[in-house]
């Protein structure tokens, strides 16, 4: 047991035709259209996969397990919602970006209010995008170290050397064939580690019912015997502030998750720029809804990984198995008790999961930058083939940024991570508010919509800082107080401009 040097080499292969396949399939790039948007050609299953793929970082791999080793799986139920904020941007948001040549999310907003608009909203993801994927490339190296440092491989390093060793690796390789393929090279390799990533965690699943006696049955006994498989949480038994404050009953769960979901999978570049890449509406909204069925099934293998845990480790809390986090039970696990060989695919599916993210979060970073900020702004007398070559000097440079950024969350604590990963909560509602007001009403002009973006994010400053509630409810604050000044501000008749789009009228 414990990680050899054949699991070495299965990781390296793994990465060395990751990176060769990637830059492969990409490798006929013309314009920023090919780049950007994959020609729009990109069939809807593949974009399925990938929407499913690029929000599942290792954050995922390894911190859903133990949410239910800990608990149960209530956490099921903010799926739910995830579903049906994804049917709303089907209905909702496609719809407006399948009117006129679209680029990208913000691209809309350009139309509909003027380039203000969309360099706010634009730079705004950017910085959001920057903060977060930044933790979630550093949390990768978490786990990575436990493992490689764990069988004793690199064995003079320190913890923090290991850390800055394995993010710069995943980044460089990462960025290499991002840089030659684009998108289209993202969303196909996408599809390729969603299959590791599932893969590997389905290996893990089969290994234990192997080891437990009574297989299956005796699990899922023991699981409902502990109360792991309560999956409905009302939270009738609360109180008022501890009701607001509990992200996982039903209510919260379900309304609030949906509206978040409708922000994250309808404003979010990270996201819309793989809707953009389909052949036509009905694609997009294909691929959109399915990724909610998808990532339903996805949760669901996690969180029962989490309680067949659970059951190997007879309830043993991480203390006691030695560790200081929960989230350190799978990769703990892995190294103690894989087999030879499949300790390495385990450890490329966490890789796989990393690089997913990774580099659709390069993408449309650099996509944002040229498309929505440099294009209209400079580059309107640049050819295509300039622009072009502009977009992957881009990309490169997002991902020295990002790598840095990473780098720069080492040795911060986790209640700092937290916050950082709370910053898409912090801005989703704004942007969202602002998509759905330019959507809903013909009449609010581009200061209306700047003014109920700018009080919303301070509205939110002073929730966060003052008051304790579900994270998803966040949004739900950002966007209405957007919707509400926005209007307020249009029916006082702050600011003189006027900018209709075509598409609302």
């Amino acid at each position: 047991m414990g990680f050899t040097s054949i699991d070495m080499i299965i990781v390296v292969v793994y990465m060395a035709a990751s990176v060769g396949l990637g830059s492969w399939i990409g490798r006929k790039q013309t314009n920023t259209t090919d780049y950007f948007l994959g020609g729009r050609d990109i069939p809807w299953q593949a974009v399925t996969f990938s929407i499913v793929a690029t929000e599942t970082s290792v954050l995922t791999f390894i911190g859903i397990p133990a949410i239910s080793y800990l608990g149960n799986i209530t956490f099921l139920q903010i799926v739910f919602g995830y579903m049906i904020g994804r049917l709303l941007v089907a209905l909702i948001m496609i719809p407006a970006y399948s009117e006129g040549k679209i680029e990208t999310a913000y691209h809309f907003l350009g139309n509909r209010f003027g380039q203000k608009m969309r360099s706010i909203a634009s730079i705004t993801f950017m910085g959001t995008r920057l903060l977060a994927d930044g933790v979630r490339l550093f949390a990768t190296a978490i786990p990575l170290t436990i493992i490689i440092k764990g069988s004793g491989f690199l064995g003079g390093l320190t913890e923090g050397q290991f850390y800055v060793l394995s993010i710069v690796f995943i980044g460089i390789l990462t960025m290499v064939y991002t840089y030659i393929g684009g998108i289209r090279s993202v969303i196909w390799m996408d599809v390729i580690q969603m299959s590791v990533y599932i893969g590997g965690a389905l290996l893990a699943v089969l290994l234990i019912l192997n080891r437990l006696p009574g297989g299956f049955d005796g699990v899922i006994e023991w699981a409902a015997d502990e109360n792991k498989l309560r999956w409905l949480y009302f939270g009738t038994d609360l109180s008022l502030r501890e009701f607001i404050k509990a992200p996982y009953t039903l209510f919260t769960a379900v309304i609030a998750g949906s509206i978040f979901s409708l922000a994250s999978h309808g404003t979010d570049q990270l996201i819309i720029q793989r809707v953009l890449t389909c052949r036509d509406k009905r694609s997009s909204q294909l691929a959109i809804t399915s990724s909610g069925i998808v990532i339903f099934f996805q949760f669901l293998i996690f969180l029962l990984l989490g309680a067949m845990l659970y059951a190997y480790y007879e309830g043993l809390s991480p203390e006691q198995l030695g560790l200081t986090r929960a989230d350190g039970i799978f990769p703990k696990f892995i190294v103690e008790e894989m087999p030879v060989g499949i300790s390495g695919l385990i450890v490329a599916a966490l890789f796989a999961a990393a690089m997913s993210t990774l580099s659709s979060s390069l993408s449309s970073l650099s996509s944002a930058t040229v498309l929505d900020i440099y294009k209209p702004l400079f580059g309107k007398d640049k050819s295509e083939t300039e622009l072009l070559s502009i977009s992957r000097k881009v990309t490169l440079g997002w991902g020295v940024i990002l790598i840095s950024t990473a780098i720069g969350f080492i040795g911060l604590k986790g209640t700092v991570v937290e916050v950082a990963l709370g910053i898409a909560s912090y801005t989703y509602g704004g942007l969202l508010g602002v998509f759905l007001i330019g959507i809903i009403d013909k009449k609010t002009k581009q200061i209306d919509a700047i003014i109920g973006f700018i009080t919303a994010l301070i509205v939110m400053t002073v929730v966060i800082a003052t008051l304790k509630i579900a994270w998803p409810l966040y949004t739900v604050v950002g966007a209405t107080t957007v919707i509400v000044v926005g209007l307020m501000s249009s029916k006082f008749g702050f600011g003189s401009e006027s900018k209709t789009n075509k598409m609302t009228e």
